[in-house]
């Protein structure tokens, strides 16, 4: 089965991603806010996209608070998780900021939040996931 890690600290948001990715991809899906958690799921190797939040309220690593952005770019940075697809959320969405978002993080896509359009948002996890691959 496919594993789908989402990583979002919006209980609303979560529900949202983990019922639209079970239902329309029949994704096993994992939410979690621990980066701690991401990691020993992504190296264990049966990941096949996480979609990550850029800001995350509660997430810390080694006792200083991270965001997604900086996750995605320590997923990218290991050798044992940076083929995995990530799909990088924010609410923060204006001209210009996908782009930078994009270079800043290494992320393989981007989606603003809310998602309003849940058919956009299964068909770039899909195809993300069949890239991969």
């Amino acid at each position: 089965m496919r594993r789908v890690l989402v990583v979002e600290d919006d209980p609303h948001n979560a529900t949202l991603f983990r019922k639209v990715l079970e239902k329309r991809l029949g994704c096993e899906v994992i939410v979690t806010e621990s980066p701690e958690e991401l990691f020993a799921l992504a190296r264990a190797g049966d990941v096949r996209l996480v979609v990550m939040d850029v800001s995350l309220a509660h997430s810390s690593w080694q006792g200083r608070p991270v965001g997604g952005v900086e996750l995605c770019r320590m997923l990218k940075s290991d050798p044992s998780t940076s083929l995995i697809p990530v799909l990088l959320a924010t609410a923060h969405a204006m001209r210009g900021d996908a782009e930078r978002l994009l270079a800043d993080s290494g992320a393989d896509d981007y989606i603003a939040k809310p998602i309003v359009d849940h058919g956009l948002f299964v068909e770039q996890a899909r195809a993300l996931m069949e890239e991969a691959a």
